[in-house]
């Protein structure tokens, strides 16, 4: 399928030729749900953790007789009825929360995703996303063009953040890093959670062909 795509300056330079397979799929909504809730718990860290009675301090000796002091039995300050004791049944940090992601369904929610934001006008293609020096402003002018000229609504600004998705370049890495609603990523580690979390999609020509070279190649080693 034929896209328009747009310069530098936000004016149409032309189209370009998108694969099928990873820009004209059907969209699948509970594929995209189970492959973002995967990727989520997978960079879930449990950093809480409650110590259990036998981590806790004191409690080294038992705190009265068994029998005579009119009072309940206890063997140790440590349990958890006291004050200072152990935490019974308590979040602890070494709790798994990892799952497993199929390769078949993280890349057919991707390409599902991929191709609902092309439908839906919030994947903008640049012809070349070139930076004559590593400056933010240069970065922030070319998003300001494609808002202004390009008819691009609010794309780089809250309410339109954009994740820019094109093959490592450190000028562009270096020029986007001080735009608060801009996110770079390289083509070939997209995922269904950074896609989601950002209404815009920037990719280039030359991210395009990364993008297929990438998943080209994975296919054909499965």
């Amino acid at each position: 399928m034929k896209t328009e795509t747009y310069n530098i300056k936000g004016e149409k330079a032309g189209t370009l030729e998108l694969p099928d397979r990873i820009f004209g799929v059907e969209w699948n909504a509970a594929l995209v749900k189970q492959v973002y809730d995967g990727e989520m718990a997978n960079k879930r860290r449990p950093w809480a953790h409650a110590m259990t009675r036998g981590e806790v301090s004191g409690g080294g000796r038992k705190p009265w007789r068994q029998k005579g002091t009119g009072r309940a039995r206890h063997g140790s300050t440590r349990s958890p009825l006291w004050v200072g004791g152990g935490k019974a049944h308590g979040p602890r940090n070494e709790r798994d929360y990892s799952v497993k992601i199929n390769k078949k369904m993280k890349r057919g929610a991707l390409f599902s995703l991929l191709s609902k934001k092309l439908k839906e006008k919030e994947l903008v293609l640049v012809d070349n996303f070139g930076l004559a020096r590593p400056k933010t402003k240069e970065v922030f002018s070319v998003f300001k063009n494609l808002r202004d000229k390009g008819n691009v609504y609010r794309i780089g600004e809250k309410g339109g953040k954009a994740l820019l998705a094109i093959p490592r370049e450190e000028k562009v890495l270096r020029a986007s890093r001080n735009l608060p609603n801009v996110s770079y990523v390289e083509p070939r580690n997209l995922n269904v959670a950074g896609v989601l979390h950002n209404k815009y999609l920037l990719l280039d020509r030359s991210g395009v062909e990364e993008l297929a070279k990438t998943y080209k190649a994975k296919e054909s080693t499965k």
